[in-house]
């Protein structure tokens, strides 16, 4: 028997900006075939990722991640931008990042992230950017170029506007037809 679960904290995506994202992933998708993109019902915009957690330690993140969302009111996140980490030049985690709304995207991190330390897990140590992670590339290389330039004339890519009144909890099971994602808890923001 399952005695942890592979926890993450999200904001969950409304289905035009996942279709618009999806849109997004083809166009990018004809450039190499050497990424491994996430499926748009998928996609979401992680706040914390915290590993595998104790199942009798979940009803304590949950309340944590409550807490946090009533300290920040509804707000409307606009997702726009095709996007690399560590840079469009070099890929690795391609993404949609996000315009109007982000601001508030972050202090829902910070919010959250302040009351899960006092639970004792970790901070990230690089400073949290919002995102969807679109596609991870598998191999770098030259061969890659293509991928670049399609990011470059693609950096203005508008998505949309999700409105974010809730954060979700959720547990992730890896399978290999891909990630498998269920809600343990979604704690409404404040007003």
């Amino acid at each position: 028997m399952k005695q942890s679960a592979r926890t993450f904290i999200a904001i969950e995506i409304d289905e035009s900006v996942r279709r618009r994202a999806g849109e997004l992933i083809q166009l990018l998708s004809a450039a190499t075939p050497d990424v491994r993109w996430v499926e748009p019902h998928n996609l979401h915009l992680t706040l914390e990722f915290l590993g595998d957690v104790p199942l009798n330690e979940i009803p304590r993140v949950c309340h944590a991640v409550e807490r946090a969302a009533g300290e920040i009111t509804p707000f409307t996140l606009r997702m726009i931008g095709a996007g690399a980490f560590p840079h469009p030049g070099r890929p690795r985690t391609l993404w949609l990042g996000t315009g109007e709304g982000a601001p508030e995207a972050v202090a829902l991190y910070k919010a959250v992230d302040r009351r899960l330390r006092k639970l004792g897990f970790r901070s990230e140590q690089r400073q949290f950017k919002p995102h969807l992670t679109i596609g991870r590339v598998r191999r770098g290389g030259p061969g890659l170029r293509p991928l670049s330039e399609l990011l470059a004339r693609h950096a203005g890519f508008e998505a949309g506007m999700c409105p974010v009144q809730h954060v979700t909890v959720f547990s992730s099971e890896l399978t290999s037809d891909g990630p498998l994602y269920t809600v343990l808890a979604r704690a409404e923001l404040g007003s």
